[in-house]
């Protein structure tokens, strides 16, 4: 089935998160209308090489085109025409960033569907959904709708002072020109008690006015306090679990929405105030109120403005690799990277006006880390308007590159302490404008990096990636490692499962991951509150092996992601199996039942075990050495197993797969993975490669050694010649064990 008939099927929770992955970057029709298309192409290469990238964008236009000519609807053939003009439009110049926003919305979708294949959500996403529950984004939407109309109608009640303050100015300077000689006449006198009743009303309004501010100001520090900068933090939180692989990260725009109405009532109550200092200037007079609470609030309502507006400015998309977009916060020495920080509130006052300053390590307090790094590229820009967004203001710095700093006699000082990829590092930003008289410094920045000079130092980066951001809100630990906290397995085990769906498409199961925790931790009764440490993650070597679990686990994510992925995600894979469970599930199955698992011994090795049954009845399970990806380069792992055959004291050879377990025919469950090899009009006669394993007689004088590296397999027409003579060199073949 495909990806998108798989998103079409989900409940309506998940399709609102799909909801959120397209708009005028990509709009959903296209999505819709090419979606087998889009799906058998390589966008991920693409968003890394500008002239696939390129490529790509001329033919998903050819596809648009084709589409267009196609659609029996002239309304909807309209809108596609539109669709492939806007795209045109932005895409021409930039064609990698096309190619970036679709491999991330394709990404997304993967995640998404893995997700609801997943018997129950972890602890982590189950927190994040509930942080974000509609409910409370609603009752948030009603409080700034209510301060917003608050704020309205205390314009009103400031024009009508005005006004009645005009009527008061008026009448008192009649009375004033009128001749002496009337005052104690009965008009003046009428007259004069006119004016102290337009006084006294003018006097209460006042009084009521700055009441009615005072409260609005006080609801708006209560909103600031007790869910606006809660909510900013949550959306922080949850921006730390998506870069490790958990939710989509949605809710930026919807917060500067709450931002900026927020902080435009605030500018709005300090134009009243402003308004009310001038009439006080026109008109004032004994115990006058506006003197004596202006000032405070004046003070109050700049203060809030100034750390609303300081608290908007944030990091929208942490620093990345273009080359590896799943795995940020990773920075390689000499490679370009890119980040995003964002505004959110929307001041027309000051667009094209912010220039923004990025530093490296700012403040890092000396003998933190080992290694001192500096921008070697432009670190300052202005901030921009995004037109094909919501206008929000923002600025992408898309070539930062980071050198090392020189060291004088070769010395770094405190080396030694940590290693490279658990030295944490920050990007800080930085700009300042002035605005109604206030000067607001802003400054923030990213999370903490991991800055490698070798792509070996990645996986060991991306652990503590992982780690910190599990395990952590705070945004700048950066002596986190120097004593690294446990993690509960059902925190790490989520984490693990967002590995797979990321970087595979298909997160692990439930029996999946109780195979790896047993691994792991050995077995327990159950593995939930399972503490463990980073060292037993990522740093101690598997007990009898010289790799540590991490290795071993991201080895097995490469080879899924280059060579298995197809048969990983139709679930073909068992994967994490033991051989005490792999007999328990073999056992008593029919002779040629087969599973599929990762080597435990090999750094990204897949083996598969078959059932045999002896003459007399007894069961034997057999293991081919494992294939890993020098070998699956070579050859479709598909094909090695509709091909695979075992030779036995020259016996013609057989293929021992039959049934995928539990009772599945091979062919049913691979077929349409295998390679097809059409017949074509050329002089040669077609050959195949055939993986083929030796079976040694029981009688064997010797056992040669286990081949440490299977070759290619052969072709036919070298097997043929090989078997008629019966002479076969052990280090041409895998030999079946039992690993």
């Amino acid at each position: 089935m495909s990806q998108w008939k798989q998103i079409q099927q989900l409940e309506i929770r998940l399709l609102e998160h799909v909801d959120y992955l397209y708009d005028d970057n990509f709009p959903m029709d296209i999505r819709q209308g090419l979606s087998g298309w889009i799906e058998s192409q390589d966008w991920d290469t693409a968003a890394t090489d500008e002239s696939m990238a390129a490529v790509l964008f001329t033919n998903l236009l050819s596809q648009l085109d084709r589409v267009c000519s196609q659609e029996p609807d002239f309304l909807q053939r309209h809108n596609m025409k539109f669709i492939k003009q806007q795209l045109q439009v932005k895409y021409k110049s930039n064609a990698g960033l096309l190619a970036k926003v679709v491999s991330t919305c394709l990404r997304e979708e993967r995640r998404i569907i893995s997700s609801a294949c997943m018997q129950e959500q972890g602890p982590l996403e189950k927190s994040l959904q509930n942080s974000v529950a509609f409910e409370r984004q609603k009752t948030m939407d009603n409080r700034v709708a209510i301060i917003r109309s608050s704020v309205q109608l205390m314009d009103q009640a400031v024009k009508c002072i005005e006004d009645m303050q005009d009527d008061f100015d008026f009448r008192y300077k009649t009375l004033q020109s009128r001749d002496p000689a009337e005052r104690n006449s009965d008009k003046m006198k009428q007259e004069v008690t006119r004016l102290q009743e337009i006084l006294n009303g003018l006097d209460y309004k006042r009084k009521e006015i700055l009441t009615k501010i005072d409260v609005v100001i006080k609801e708006i520090d209560n909103l600031m306090s007790s869910q606006l900068s809660p909510e900013l933090q949550d959306w922080k939180r949850r921006q730390q679990i998506a870069a490790i692989g958990g939710p989509l990260l949605t809710g930026l725009d919807q917060l500067q929405s709450w931002f900026t109405l927020t902080v435009q009532s605030l500018f709005q109550i300090k134009r009243q105030l402003d308004k009310l200092g001038d009439l006080v200037a026109k008109v004032t007079y004994e115990s006058d109120p506006i003197p004596l609470q202006k000032p405070q609030m004046e003070e109050r309502v700049k203060y809030l403005i100034y750390h609303l507006i300081k608290s908007s400015f944030v990091v929208e998309k942490q620093p990345c690799m273009p080359t590896h977009p799943q795995k940020p916060l990773i920075i390689k020495t000499g490679v370009q990277f890119t980040t995003k920080v964002r505004l959110l509130v929307k001041l027309p006052e000051v667009d094209y006006q912010l220039k923004v300053k990025t530093t490296f390590d700012k403040d890092l307090p000396p003998g933190r880390v080992s290694r001192q790094f500096f921008i070697l590229t432009n670190n300052t820009k202005v901030m921009d308007i995004e037109d094909y967004s919501n206008g929000c203001l923002s600025v992408e710095f898309r070539h930062l590159q980071l050198k090392e700093k020189k060291y004088i006699n070769g010395t770094k000082g405190n080396e030694g302490l940590l290693s490279v990829t658990e030295e944490l590092h920050s990007l800080s930003f930085e700009a300042s404008f002035t605005l109604q008289g206030l000067t607001i410094d802003l400054e923030t920045c990213s999370l903490p990096l991991v800055v490698i000079s070798n792509v070996s130092q990645l996986p060991g980066g991306w652990a503590s990636v992982m780690w910190y951001n599990l395990l952590t809100d705070e945004p700048r630990n950066l002596g986190f490692f120097g004593n690294p906290p446990r993690a509960t397995w059902s925190q790490l085990s989520e984490v693990l499962s967002w590995q797979f769906s990321t970087f595979a498409g298909c997160g692990l199961n439930r029996e999946q991951l109780c195979m790896l925790g047993e691994k792991l931790l050995g077995q327990h009764g159950g593995y939930s509150d399972c503490q463990l440490t980073w060292s037993k993650f990522c740093k101690e070597n598997i007990p009898g092996k010289p790799f540590s679990f991490w290795m071993w686990l991201d080895s097995i994510l490469e080879l899924i992601k280059k060579h298995l992925l197809p048969v990983w995600n139709d679930n073909h894979i068992m994967g994490f199996v033991s051989k005490e469970m792999e007999r328990t599930l073999l056992k008593d199955r029919e002779p040629g039942t087969f599973l599929l698992r990762f080597s435990e011994s090999h750094l990204g090795g897949i083996t598969f075990t078959w059932v045999e049954h002896s003459d007399n009845g007894e069961v034997k399970l057999n293991s081919v050495e494992p294939y890993t990806k020098s070998r699956l380069t070579a050859l479709p792992f598909a094909d090695i197993i509709r091909d695979y055959k075992v030779i036995s004291d020259g016996v013609v050879p057989e293929n021992p797969l039959k049934y995928l377990y539990p009772d599945i025919p091979k062919d049913e469950a691979f077929r349409r993975h295998y390679n097809s090899h059409p017949n074509k009009a050329y002089p040669y006669i077609p050959s195949t490669l055939i993986p083929i394993s030796l079976r040694l007689s029981s009688n064997a004088d010797a056992t040669p050694p286990p081949c440490p590296s299977p070759e290619p397999p052969m072709t036919p027409g070298e097997f043929h010649m090989l078997n008629e003579q019966l002479c076969f060199d052990m280090d041409d073949m895998s030999s079946p064990y039992s690993e």
